[in-house]
């Protein structure tokens, strides 16, 4: 799809490929792409169709000609992984699948229409959090703040992200109700991004993921009484 503009942000999938490596100006123009859903282009607003996502790599091993993303554009990812090297047998399938179809160009085929991926995300909805689960959300994030070694903790952005993102596991999980667990698993990707490090722990080498296993280890999660009856087998309420 295209606009009136003819940018290529008009898409309903956006690969944004070592985005570090954009200058600032075109970060913060992806920022209002992001965060409002639209596209302005001299004093003229268009609008992003739904749904709209973005996916950006990062380089985080050359610095030359890079410009690292401010915390607010950060703070509307929804999570940050982190891939490093492939297992052997990964490896030597991206081989075997480069020899298979005999050049270099992949084939790419879609595997949802966007009509069905907002009713996935609808459907999320329907997932049950206890509030003592959400108020467990709440302390992770919040412990991010006070943590020594943190100058800068995660915001409520931080919290919804660890919500929705919980709510996915669970569904991956075959459950339509969120345990403890869930949010644990997902809380390093949802927060340490998030999370803006004193000067002196990089000198340290302490890495934002680090932060946030010492906060899921210091935070008490709820108490498998707390959740759902339906989660032991019981009627749902």
């Amino acid at each position: 799809m295209t606009s009136p503009s003819g940018g290529p942000v008009f898409t309903n999938l956006l690969l944004a490929d070592e985005i570090n490596r954009t200058p600032p100006k075109t970060q913060s123009a992806l920022l209002e792409a992001m965060q409002e859903k639209q596209v302005s282009v001299e004093g003229v607003t268009y609008k992003l169709d739904e749904p709209f996502h973005v996916l950006a790599t990062a380089n985080p091993i050359e610095y030359e000609g890079t410009y690292p993303l401010p915390e607010a554009q950060l703070d509307r990812f929804l999570l940050r992984v982190s891939f490093g090297y492939p297992e052997h047998e990964e490896e030597w399938e991206v081989l075997r699948r480069r020899m298979s179809r005999r050049r270099e160009e992949a084939d790419i085929k879609p595997v949802v229409d966007a009509a069905t991926l907002r009713a996935m995300q609808a459907a999320l909805e329907d997932v049950v959090v206890e509030d003592s689960i959400g108020r467990y959300i709440v302390a992770l994030t919040a412990a991010t703040r006070e943590h020594p070694s943190v100058l800068v903790g995660a915001s409520p952005r931080g919290s919804l992200a660890l919500l929705l993102l919980a709510r996915v596991r669970a569904v991956f999980g075959g459950r339509d109700y969120v345990v403890p667990e869930d949010v644990k698993e997902v809380a390093a990707p949802a927060l340490a991004h998030r999370i803006t490090l004193r000067p002196e722990m990089w000198l340290r080498r302490v890495d934002p993921a680090f932060v946030v296993g010492e906060v899921l280890d210091a935070t008490p999660a709820p108490a498998s009484g707390a959740l759902p009856s339906y989660a032991a087998g019981g009627p749902r309420r």
